[in-house]
């Protein structure tokens, strides 16, 4: 059995485990978060290096992407170092390669209607196939940036000004402790909203579901939410808000679903890959091999 483990700067609340089967192969997957604690994060990845097949680096990005330029942030590049021979991944791929498919797959069969609907990408530069695929076929998008990841009362309405402003900012933000960026630790487990008008507006809420649920509000009636790592507490509760339908990019599994960083270290486990070496084909043939199907609930 293969074994893939996703060490979480997130809520220990949120950890998960199970075993299931990809292209025939079993394997192990598990979540542990660390409670906003990134030294316990690096004893914990220097513990499983070289005793599982793959790392996964949850609730951080170890790359922005904006446009064909990325930026490694700090922190995680230091965490993803403390392995020396178990290949490490943040998912960064996934979301390039798969996510902007699954959400083009689903436009063409009709169970997501996009074209002329009103988008909130909570964080662009942290999901660079979606904010590249939701505008391609015809949506309206609000790109949360600023307003979500650094608190100023400023929306984006292009790509080329998340291009632009990414350009701009990733070179010093990219030195800032992951906390500063992004929800960890027990802001994990809170809600508070914020820029309220934004979800309001909009038809469709993307993102990782960590930011939009520490920032979504009580009304989401009729809405519809792209997202991951959801689990079920996180399902009564959009549905409790009056969520229309919950699409998850990654496949579920045990009725929940995965960060982008458990599938990624399960496509590195099945290639024999190192991360830097994966190609897009690379990604386009797991999808195949596994029967790739994003989670789609009416809620």
């Amino acid at each position: 059995m293969k074994t893939v483990i996703s060490v979480s700067l997130g809520s220990s609340t949120r950890d998960k485990s199970s075993d299931r089967a990809f292209a025939g192969v079993p394997f192990h997957l598990e979540r542990i978060g660390t409670d906003g604690d990134a030294a316990k994060a690096a004893r914990l990845i220097a513990e499983y290096d070289g005793k599982v097949d793959a790392i996964g680096l949850g609730g951080m990005d170890r790359y922005l992407v904006a446009g064909k330029r990325r930026y490694e942030i700090r922190q995680a590049g230091k965490l993803a170092r403390q392995a020396k021979v178990t290949p490490v991944v943040d998912g960064g791929g996934i979301k390039r390669v798969l996510e902007p498919l699954m959400i083009r797959r689903l436009a063409q069969e009709g169970v997501l209607e996009i074209a002329g609907k009103r988008v909130l990408i909570m964080a662009g530069v942290d999901r660079p196939g979606m904010a590249e695929v939701f505008p391609e076929l015809g949506a309206k998008v609000v790109y949360g940036d600023l307003l979500f990841a650094l608190g100023l009362p400023i929306p984006v309405r292009s790509l080329r000004g998340i291009r632009t402003l990414a350009a701009m900012l990733l070179p010093v933000l990219r030195l800032m402790p992951m906390s500063v960026l992004y929800p960890t630790g027990s802001k994990q487990e809170s809600t508070t909203p914020k820029h309220t008008r934004y979800f309001h507006e909009a038809d469709i809420i993307a993102g990782d579901f960590v930011f939009i649920k520490r920032y979504m509000p009580d009304d989401l009636r009729g809405k519809a939410i792209v997202t991951n790592t959801t689990r079920a507490d996180d399902v009564e509760a959009l549905r409790k808000r009056g969520v229309k339908l919950l699409i998850t990019t990654t496949p579920p599994i045990g009725g929940e679903s995965f960060g982008t960083n458990v599938l990624e270290g399960v496509l590195v486990a099945l290639s024999g890959k190192q991360p830097e070496d994966l190609a897009e084909q690379d990604y386009l043939k797991f999808a195949e091999d596994v029967d790739w199907r994003p989670g789609v609930t009416e809620l």
